[in-house]
């Protein structure tokens, strides 16, 4: 009998201890790290979340206490969700309250200074795509998004939240109004930026040190009912990066006058564009990268854009759109163009999802390297990376685009660069045991470990997303100046260091434990 065994929890929902759950609760997306714990928490209500941290925080007096790690759709790369001397709370499992009455989306408006601004209250453990269906029947949707649509909004607010509507709306963090977080105590505080404003600020990409999300309320506004969906090519990083600057620094101009998404993405392999982030060229739209005329040792760069729009701006987006591309400097013969419906737009990689599926290419390992990169240096990084140590092989799409520093807010957890834009570079790579060398595992392990070590070099401060890290140390490095206030809300609000143990960051204050902390 194991000392979860020995609480004694009123719990609406259920303690699994059945070995298929425990296992369920040791995998995630990145397929690297595998730590089963000892049960497996199907929570009922909000009540089950605060009894079961409670019983772990009195735990902590005992010689051999427990930890909590709150797992949302299991979408992490490094074992971040996972624990080996506790319990995994599965907030967006189908066994526990995530489709009860009582946690239903529920819609809210916010009156002042003359208008009228939508919300919705939803349960952490909600996903994302389930949100959009579900606040589209209103003609409302979220502001910002992330590209993958099937993750839990407990879970991208833990972390930040991205996409390529940051540089008008900021990440997914900056359109939250309340949080009702069950802090590492066990006590259930509403937190917003007028009330318990440490712990909302904390819990914002706090990596789940803070607190577990279990409400959230999210910033709504009008839906679009369908976007216009453009891809530009380019040989020239300077001219790329230039013209995604220009788009982001329009993010203060009225709808007509800007794009309502920018992203981009580097193309290093050789023959057709085809991998599952550029399917939108093929086959109907078919492109060879030796086709076209490169300066720069056969890379490419692809600029992503979109234009919402509705019925009643039919008329003028392509007027719009026009005006905008006369303003960008791209291979004039590289445009590609398609009109869909929103919600297809925001679930695209959902479609790539199954296709990838129906070919055994999806639960396979995925050692992604996520980059917040300074615009000083982008060009180091495209030279030294894009053109030195990938050659030629991606392995996985790579994606590229910056944001605006203005629109993060400094007093939340994440990181981010000194300057006020910044670049997301995402490697987003799949390791296949049945390909070449390039493709294995190892190799892109190794591969990420040379494009860090040549940023520490070449001196270019990137700061990671998503971070893993397995010592303390590199995580003051990870948090610099901003280490103290971390370790300092840590302290206020989790100061047995029970929760979310799988980041690494802090070692539980009691016994010796069975996962691997250093």
């Amino acid at each position: 009998m194991n000392i979860i065994e020995n609480q004694r929890l009123e719990l609406s929902g259920e303690l699994s201890f059945d070995t298929t759950d425990v296992k369920t609760a040791s995998l995630d997306f990145g397929g690297m790290s595998r730590v089963e714990p000892l049960a497996v928490l199907h929570p009922g209500s909000v009540n089950d979340v605060m009894s079961l941290v409670k019983s772990a925080y009195d735990s902590a007096e005992l010689t051999q206490g427990f930890t909590v790690s709150a797992k949302g759709h299991g979408h992490s790369i490094n074992g971040q969700a996972q624990t080996g001397n506790g319990v995994v709370i599965e907030m967006s499992g189908s066994k526990g309250n995530r489709f009860s009455e009582s946690t239903k989306p529920v819609l809210g408006a916010l009156s002042g200074n003359g208008e009228v601004k939508y919300y919705v209250d939803v349960w952490g453990g909600e996903l994302w795509v389930d949100l959009l269906k579900w606040s589209l029947e209103y003609g409302l949707a979220p502001k910002s998004w992330t590209d993958y649509l099937y993750l839990s909004v407990g879970g991208t607010l833990s972390n930040a939240g991205i996409s390529g509507q940051a540089f008008n709306h900021g990440p997914q963090i900056s359109n939250v109004y309340e949080l009702d977080v069950v802090t590492g105590k066990g006590e259930l505080l509403t937190c917003s930026k007028e009330k318990n404003s440490e712990l909302f600020h904390g819990a914002l990409g706090g990596l789940g040190q803070f607190g577990i999300i279990t409400r959230a309320r999210i910033a709504l506004e009008h839906a679009p009912q369908k976007v216009r969906w453009i891809r530009v090519l380019y040989s020239d990083f300077t001219a790329f990066t230039s013209d995604q600057e220009y788009l982001i620094s329009l993010h203060g101009k009225p709808s007509s006058e800007k794009f309502d998404y920018v992203e981009g993405f580097v193309i290093v392999d050789e023959g057709l564009v085809n991998n599952w982030r550029s399917s939108f060229f093929s086959p109907r739209n078919p492109v060879k990268v030796s086709s076209l005329t490169t300066k720069e040792g056969g890379v490419l760069y692809c600029l992503e854009i979109t234009k919402n729009y509705d019925e009643s701006t039919a008329d003028t987006v392509n007027q719009e759109v026009e005006a905008l591309l006369k303003k960008l400097n791209f291979i004039p013969s590289s445009v590609f163009t398609t009109d869909l419906p929103y919600v297809d737009f925001l679930n695209r990689v959902h479609k790539a999802e199954l296709k990838l599926r129906s070919k055994g290419l999806w639960d396979v390992p995925h050692p992604w390297l996520n980059l917040f990169v300074p615009k000083s240096r982008i060009a180091d990084f495209d030279k030294g990376v894009f053109k030195g140590i990938l050659g030629n092989k991606t392995s996985g799409p790579i994606l590229i685009y910056p944001m605006n520093r203005d629109n993060w807010d400094h007093r939340s957890s994440v990181v981010i660069p000194d300057e006020d834009t910044f670049y997301l570079v995402a490697l987003l790579r799949s390791a296949l045991d049945s390909a070449d060398e390039t493709q294995s595992l190892d190799h892109l392990r190794n591969q990420n470990q040379r494009i860090l070590e040549f940023c520490d070099e070449a001196g270019i401060n990137v700061k990671q997303y998503l971070p893993n890290y397995s010592t303390q140390e590199e995580w003051k490095i990870h948090f610099g100046d901003r280490w103290n206030l971390f370790l300092k809300r840590k302290m206020e609000f989790d100061p047995k260091y029970i929760l979310a143990t799988g980041q690494h960051i802090f070692q539980p204050l009691f016994g010796s434990s069975s996962a691997s902390y250093r």
